[in-house]
């Protein structure tokens, strides 16, 4: 069973930078699409990115086009998040599963429990 962790959330403060790591146990990554959702006080969960097992293939949402940027390697999936904003400020969950064609990216059957992000001065 895949079990997975985000590392990397913690308090920053606006236009500065963080490295979100979504690790696996139980199974490797490298079979899987991965995404991020981000989920804030009293709003819906948000699919933000995702990465494509088969081509490496990315997508983002609109809200963080141009400043976050996804990748892989066989072992994680990673999150660069540059100019953070208080509205980035979440909780934020890597997610995996069957690839998907679309921005969509895959069947989401596993889920992390989530890193918190926090962007103030």
């Amino acid at each position: 069973q895949l079990q997975l962790v985000e590392y990397g959330g913690g308090l920053v403060q606006p236009g500065g930078s963080l490295r979100l790591s979504c690790a696996a146990s139980g199974a490797t990554l490298d079979v899987y699409a991965v995404g991020w959702f981000r989920q804030a006080p009293g709003q819906e969960r948000e699919g933000i990115s995702c990465i494509s097992v088969s081509d490496g293939s990315t997508f983002y949402a609109n809200s963080v086009m141009g400043r976050f940027t996804i990748s892989r390697d066989n072992a994680k999936v990673y999150l660069q998040m540059n100019s953070l904003t208080p509205e980035d400020t979440a909780i934020y969950y890597c997610a995996a599963g069957p690839e998907i064609k679309g921005r969509s990216c895959a069947f989401y059957d596993y889920w992390g429990q989530g890193t918190q992000v926090t962007v103030s001065s």
